[in-house]
C-alpha cells in the first residue's frame, strides 16, 4: 500500500484543514441551520449527533473518499471473510464470530467456525445455569454464592466491564470479583470476605502461562486449599477459560469446566467470547444471548450502511480527522451513566493496544500520528475535576459523550438532571461564552477575561435508549470496529501487540534477581541496576 501521507484525499483534507481549522462552531451553526439534521446517524439502536464537530460537507466528503482511497471497505470484506489480516501473526480475525447467529457460516482455511463457536456457547450456557440455579455445588455441598474472575487485559477488563455496566441484570444474590493485578492486594482484598465453601474461581487465560495470572491462580488454589483442607476441592471450586487442556488438569481443574476460544480471537477482543464466562453467570444466558445479539446488530450496520450513514466508519474518520490534521493527542470518552464507569478503561486497551503502532503493514515507521490516548470518566463526576481543562484549557480534547434516554433506576428526575448536564456541557463545549455575552449579562469587567469560554470544542453525542445488554453489545461493537477504521486508514496491523512482549521478557529476567537471598550479578543499565539494589536492601 502506499505511504498515507501521499494519497489525495490526504493532501486535500490537508488544505482543507488550512482553510477551515480557524472557523468557530458558532459560525458553521449560523451559516447552515440544516446541519444538525445532517450530521447524525443511526444504527444497532445508537443514535450519533456528530454536528457539533469542526466539519462541513466538504470534510465529510474528503474523510469518505480518503477511507474509499486506503481500502477500508475492502479490509473489512476480507476481516468478516476470514482471511488473515493479522499479517504479523498470520492468523484471521474474527471476533465478529462469535456474535454470529447459528446458521451463518465464516470459514477459516476452509473450515466454518460459527458451530464451534456455539458449541462453547452452548457449554458455556449449561454451566452457567447450574451454578445460577444451585446444581453446581462447592466440595461441601453448598451452592456456589461468589465468582471471582481471574485473568489480566482484556481476560479481564471486559468481563468487569460488563458486570458493572449491566449489573442492574445480574443476580443479586450473588457476588461477583475481578482480580488481574499481581499486586497481592489485589487478591486479599478480592477474597477476604469471601467464604471458600460457596467460592468459584475462574482462571482466564488462553495459554494457562500467563504470569499475572498464574501468580494470582496460585494464590486463590492456595487459599481455598487452606481454607477448605483438601486438595480435591480444587475441582468444586475452578473453572478454566483456556486451550492449554494438558495445563489445566495438571492444575487440578475439571476439563468439562474448561471452555476454549482460538487464536483468531484477541483479547481486549473477547469479551463476547467464553472469556465473558463470569458476565454469562451473572446476567443469565438469555441476557449473554441479548448482548451478543446487539454486537452483531452493530456488525451487520458497519458490514452493510453506506459509508456516509455509517456509525464506526463517522467514528473513526473523525478520530483521524482531528489526531492527524489538528493534532489532537487524545480522546475523551465521558459516558453519562454510572455503570459504564469502565467502559473508558476498557477502550484504552481495545484502542491504544490496537493501535498504538509505530510501523505500517510494510513494515515502514509511519511518519504520522496513530492511536489517540483515551480517557474519561462519568458525568457527571468528571464535570467536577477535568472538565475545567476541556472548556477553558489550551489542549484540543474531541469527546465522546454517551447518553441513555431511559433510566434504569427509579430515580427518573435525576436521571433529567443527568442527561441535562450532557447536552449543557456539548452545547458549552462547542459554543462557549464571548466577553461581549459576559458583559451583556452584567459580569464585573475585572472577572470578564477569565469567565471567557472560547467553545469550538469537538463532541460527538452518543444516545441509545437504556443501558440493557443488547446496547451495550452495539456500544462496544461501535468502538471496535471504528478502531478498525483508524488502523486501516493508517495501515497498521491493529490485531498484534509486540511492544508488550518486551516488558514480559525483561520482568522475567529480573524476578530471579529479586529473591531473598540472591545476589546475582546485574547486567542491566546503571539506573535498573542501582534500583534494584535499593530494593534488596530497603524490602527487609
Amino acid at each position: 500500500m502506499t505511504v498515507l501521507t501521499t494519497s489525495p484525499s490526504w493532501h486535500q483534507l490537508a488544505a482543507h484543514h488550512a482553510r477551515i481549522k480557524d472557523i468557530h462552531l458558532r459560525t458553521l451553526f449560523a451559516e447552515d441551520p440544516g446541519r444538525a439534521e445532517r450530521f447524525v446517524a443511526e444504527g444497532a439502536g445508537l443514535f450519533l449527533d456528530y454536528s457539533k464537530n469542526r466539519i462541513t460537507d466538504e470534510t465529510l466528503a474528503l474523510l469518505l473518499r480518503l477511507a474509499e482511497e486506503r481500502g477500508v471497505t475492502a479490509r473489512r470484506d476480507a476481516m468478516f471473510a476470514g482471511e488473515k489480516i493479522n499479517v504479523t501473526e498470520r492468523r484471521a480475525v474474527l471476533h465478529i464470530a462469535l456474535r454470529a447467529p447459528r446458521g451463518v457460516r465464516i470459514d477459516v482455511d476452509g473450515a466454518d467456525v460459527v458451530p464451534d463457536v456455539h458449541r462453547v456457547l452452548d457449554a458455556m450456557a449449561a454451566f452457567a445455569a447450574r451454578v445460577r440455579d444451585g446444581r453446581f455445588t462447592g466440595h461441601t455441598g453448598r451452592r456456589i454464592r461468589n465468582v471471582v474472575n481471574i485473568g489480566i487485559g482484556g481476560s479481564y477488563l471486559g468481563p468487569e466491564m460488563a458486570y458493572r455496566a449491566l449489573r442492574p441484570f445480574s443476580d443479586r444474590s450473588m457476588t461477583f470479583r475481578f482480580v488481574a493485578n499481581v499486586d497481592g492486594a489485589d487478591f486479599t482484598e478480592a477474597t477476604h470476605d469471601l467464604d471458600a465453601a460457596e467460592t468459584l474461581f475462574i482462571i482466564s487465560s488462553k495459554t494457562f502461562t500467563t504470569l499475572e495470572t498464574m501468580t494470582n491462580a496460585a494464590a486463590a488454589r492456595t487459599w481455598l486449599v487452606q481454607k477448605l483442607g483438601a486438595e480435591a476441592a480444587v475441582a468444586r471450586h475452578f473453572a478454566a477459560v483456556s486451550t492449554n487442556l494438558p495445563g489445566v488438569t495438571a492444575f487440578g481443574i475439571d476439563p468439562t469446566n474448561t471452555f476454549g476460544f482460538w487464536d483468531w480471537v484477541g483479547g481486549r477482543y473477547s469479551m463476547d467470547s467464553a472469556i465473558g464466562l463470569a458476565t454469562m453467570i451473572a446476567v443469565g444466558p438469555e441476557n449473554f444471548g441479548a448482548m451478543l445479539a446487539g454486537f452483531h446488530a452493530m456488525d451487520e450496520h458497519f458490514r452493510t450502511a453506506p459509508p456516509a450513514r455509517n456509525l464506526p466508519l463517522l467514528l473513526g474518520l473523525l478520530t483521524v480527522w482531528y489526531n492527524n490534521f489538528f493534532g489532537a493527542q487524545t480522546v475523551g470518552v465521558m459516558p453519562y451513566a454510572a455503570p459504564l464507569a469502565r467502559l473508558p478503561a476498557y477502550l484504552q486497551q481495545l484502542q491504544m493496544e490496537s493501535n498504538g503502532k509505530h510501523v505500517d503493514l510494510d513494515g515502514r515507521v509511519v511518519v504520522y500520528q496513530t492511536a489517540p490516548i483515551i480517557w474519561g470518566e462519568p458525568g457527571t463526576d468528571g464535570q467536577h475535576s477535568f472538565y475545567q481543562l476541556l472548556h477553558q484549557g489550551t489542549k484540543l480534547v474531541p469527546c465522546d459523550m454517551i447518553g441513555f434516554c431511559r433510566p434504569l433506576s427509579p430515580l427518573a428526575a435525576q436521571h433529567d438532571l443527568l442527561m441535562a448536564n450532557l447536552f449543557a456541557q456539548a452545547e458549552a463545549l462547542a459554543f462557549g461564552k464571548t466577553a461581549a455575552e459576559l458583559t451583556a449579562e452584567g459580569s464585573p469587567d475585572f472577572q470578564t477575561p477569565f469567565r471567557v469560554t472560547e467553545g469550538n470544542r469537538p463532541t460527538n453525542v452518543i444516545l441509545a435508549d437504556t443501558l440493557d445488554p443488547a446496547t451495550l453489545g452495539s456500544l462496544v461493537a461501535l468502538y471496535e470496529h471504528s478502531v478498525f477504521t483508524q488502523g486501516a486508514i493508517w495501515a497498521i496491523d491493529s490485531f498484534d501487540q509486540w511492544g508488550v512482549e518486551l516488558g514480559k521478557v525483561l520482568a522475567g529476567r529480573i524476578i530471579p534477581e529479586l529473591g531473598h537471598g540472591a545476589e546475582p550479578e546485574l547486567t542491566h543499565d546503571a539506573s535498573t541496576n542501582a534500583l534494584i539494589r535499593h530494593y534488596r536492601k530497603r524490602r527487609g
